[in-house]
């Protein structure tokens, strides 16, 4: 038997309690709760012969000032200075020529932030970087121990955040995080499959032609982030041609979910050539996912693991969405599970 994966989490990841969020003009309980990563552990700690909790190194400060602008690290320093307790909900949000952002003042948050439904407290930065310590040191194992594949139980999640900006519930782009490590050592395919556009992860890889950037998620015409995931989003200057975005209408079924992955996702993939795989796996997909639109079941996450799984790349899988908190643990583990066996049966040939 294969050695457990190891999956990386800190508990300091827990001590960000974002209490509501205000969408579509209403104030709601906030999805993004400390129970997605307590159902997650205990689904995976429940299987101690196929996974194996780890507490990751703290993230070198250089790996994410290289992805993220000084001023965004600089406002989430301004907010560690609101009382405990304190929630700051960006509501402002002017126009970058119309505004001199000062990181400082966190009255000035909106310039950083593109939605209302992110906020920062005490605890934000904390939280965020243990979650994006958890993808570096994911790829960090993967390439020095040699492992098949790992696990970052990131949360808050990542792939919504830009070089400049957060927002979508994310701080640190974690996905891209393990990316720009790996491709030191190669080419990276990152794989998006959160029901959502992966628009940070997209934007910092845009102009670059060795790591390429595949994402099957909701018609933004219809879905958040909305200004981001269209088909003819293709990557720029040198990065043309290695941007693939494969939006899907609402209510999409499993069946139809993994003819465009084979189709389309793999094949590009395989192209590519890649040395290095990063999924970031969004389980929103889920048919009960309260802000995903798509209709996987569970067989359908054991199927997709399964076919990641038999791709035969050494594979970082970083946490991204999924709020169906009561059923989300068990999902996660069927995904890993089925990527587990897909990594001990043949590798899929060049031609699906």
């Amino acid at each position: 038997m294969s050695e457990p994966t190891p999956v990386f989490f800190h508990e300091v990841q827990l001590e960000f309690k974002p209490l509501y969020e205000w969408a579509f003009g209403e104030r709601i309980a906030h999805p993004e709760t400390t129970a997605r990563a307590e159902s997650i552990l205990s689904a995976l700690s429940a299987e101690e012969r196929k996974f194996r909790i780890v507490a990751p190194k703290s993230v070198p400060l250089g790996a994410i000032r290289k992805l993220h602008n000084y001023q965004l690290l600089t406002l989430y320093n301004t907010a560690t200075q609101l009382p405990q307790g304190t929630t700051f909900y960006p509501s402002v949000f002017p126009k970058s020529e119309q505004a001199r952002p000062d990181p400082t003042n966190i009255q000035h948050a909106g310039c950083f932030c593109f939605d209302s439904g992110t906020p920062l407290n005490a605890m934000t930065l904390e939280a965020a970087s243990w979650s994006a310590a958890c993808a570096h040191e994911a790829a960090t194992y993967l390439r020095r121990k040699q492992a098949r594949s790992t696990y970052a139980l990131s949360r808050p999640p990542g792939h919504h955040a830009t070089s400049k900006h957060f927002g979508g519930y994310s701080y640190f782009n974690n996905a891209a995080i393990a990316a720009r490590y790996l491709r030191r050592h190669g080419r990276v395919a990152v794989l998006d499959i959160d029901f959502h556009h992966g628009n940070g992860t997209q934007q910092l890889f845009y102009n670059d032609p060795n790591v390429l950037f595949v994402s099957i998620h909701g018609d933004p015409r219809e879905f958040y982030p909305y200004f981001s995931g269209h088909p003819n989003e293709c990557g720029k200057g040198r990065g043309d041609g290695f941007n693939l975005n494969l939006p899907l209408p609402g209510a999409c079924d499993g069946q139809e979910y993994m003819r465009v992955l084979r189709e389309h996702a793999i094949p590009t993939i395989q192209n590519f050539g890649p040395e290095y795989l990063v999924i970031s796996a969004g389980h929103d997909t889920y048919a009960k996912d309260p802000i995903g639109h798509f209709a996987l079941e569970e067989a359908d996450f054991d199927e997709l693991g399964e076919t990641l799984g038999r791709l035969g790349y050494p594979t970082v899988i970083v946490q991204e969405g999924g709020y169906c908190t009561r059923l989300l643990g068990r999902i996660v583990r069927i995904f890993l599970t089925g990527f587990q066996r897909g990594q001990e049966r043949d590798p899929l040939s060049h031609k699906i």
